[in-house]
């Protein structure tokens, strides 16, 4: 064995490899550790004490809380932000508040004043069921390139001018107005990406957003018009519609030139009209470029509901590829009868897929209306490669009535030559 002195001799010639890291591969190593984590790092060294304080990127969640001060988070989270604005050196560009399960919500007006010059990526999750009004100070963040908010109040001043770095916003129960809303976005000339979702009665938001390439909404989609969109290529829609004749869909879509994918969800299960009133056949102008077309809850009977999306299908010649999730019925006080003969032949006479090759059909058990539409869609697709139908639910049936099943859809007509039709449990 070593003698003492010799071990002592060689311990203090070896090199402290923490002490001499590079500033650069502390700083990456830092920010890949959670706030309390890159905190306790200050004892490794006398060299790492204060290195955690120029971390470019904080994140503050409800880790940083103990289960008593979650009633009353107000004293902690000043002593938190205390020690980050005396101790901090150097800019924060990105900054991440999670604290959505609060009872309260602390006042962060000093700091969000304390990042304005220098931060870039702005996510704020407050408490729900709370709207925080954020201060002005919000709207001269000059550098903000993302910004995520939630379960709060904005309203911008008079002198807003924009964020002419902002390429993507995510305003999700953020109470505004549509005048607000409309403003804030049309004065982001870079946005790429936006995000709102929203449960408040809007008024129609025009949405002015001419470098905008992705759009998701969640609320009443009779209230959006997407106006000046002309490279928006992906949109998802999903919301609640009281009255047919309020969706016009030509407003909806009205410069989606590019538009390639769209998912579309009508939620509520009441979806009615005046008297008299029909859907339109078709848009007023095709949309060349869709590509894809998702339907997660659909029912293929006859309502106003299938009749939109009929009206968008007949408005994408060029579709190829089509997801569909079939829901059950409406009301469950109809018997399996009268809800399967509520599909006309007519209704799908004019509805041809001259460039569908791909087609998936979701929670498929069998039901006259979805024979019907398969074995038009077979008969009116010449170039379908693929018709996947998911089994999870027929499963369910004897194997007598999956055979039989299965038989006349194979024993369909097919104008593609190459269609060939596949079951899988996707689930």
């Amino acid at each position: 064995m070593m003698p003492s002195k010799g071990r002592e001799r060689c311990q203090s010639l070896m090199p402290d490899i923490l002490s001499n890291l590079p500033h650069n591969v502390v700083d990456v190593i830092l920010i890949h550790l959670p706030c309390k984590d890159a905190v306790r790092t200050s004892v490794l060294s006398k060299k790492w004490r204060y290195h955690w304080c120029r971390r470019t990127e904080l994140t503050l969640d409800e880790s940083l809380w103990k289960r008593e001060d979650l009633l009353n988070p107000t004293v902690r989270f000043r002593e938190i932000i205390y020690q980050l604005l005396t101790l901090h050196e150097g800019p924060i560009t990105k900054f991440t508040l999670n604290i959505v399960h609060l009872r309260r919500c602390p006042e962060i007006d000093n700091f969000i004043f304390f990042l304005r010059n220098h931060i870039q990526d702005l996510v704020l999750h407050l408490p729900f069921g709370i709207r925080y009004t954020l201060p002005s100070t919000l709207f001269t963040c000059s550098q903000l390139r993302h910004l995520n908010l939630r379960s709060c109040s904005i309203y911008h001043p008079s002198a807003f001018e924009g964020f002419d770095k902002l390429i993507s916003l995510e305003l999700c129960g953020v109470s505004t107005s549509s005048e607000l809303l409309e403003s804030l976005i049309s004065h982001c000339p870079l946005l790429e990406q936006l995000v709102l979702s929203t449960s408040e009665d809007l008024d129609m938001i025009e949405i002015n957003a001419p470098m905008l390439r992705l759009f998701s909404f969640t609320g009443d989609i009779s209230s959006i018009c997407l106006k000046n969109v002309p490279r928006l290529v992906e949109a998802s829609l999903l919301g609640d519609i009281e009255q047919a004749q309020s969706l016009d869909f030509a407003k909806v879509f009205e410069s989606c030139s590019a538009l390639e994918d769209l998912s579309l969800n009508f939620l509520n299960s009441e979806f009615v009209a005046e008297e008299g009133y029909k859907v339109p056949t078709r848009l007023p102008f095709n949309l060349n470029n869709v590509r894809r077309f998702d339907l997660p809850d659909i029912l293929l009977v006859e309502s106003y509901k299938l009749s939109y999306v009929l009206c968008l299908i007949r408005s994408f010649p060029y579709l190829e590829y089509l997801k569909m999730q079939v829901c059950d019925e409406d009301d469950s006080d109809n018997d399996e009868e009268s809800t399967e003969e509520s599909l006309e032949p007519e209704t799908l006479s004019d509805l041809t897929f001259n460039h569908l090759g791909e087609v998936q059909l979701g929670s498929f058990i069998g039901r006259t209306s979805e024979m019907q539409f398969i074995k038009h869609l077979l008969a009116n697709s010449p170039v379908l490669e693929i018709l996947v139908i998911n089994q999870q639910f027929l499963d369910e049936e004897p194997l007598d009535t999956r055979e039989e099943i299965f038989t006349k859809i194979s024993n369909f007509p097919r104008a593609s030559p190459k269609a060939e039709i596949v079951t899988k449990d996707l689930s």
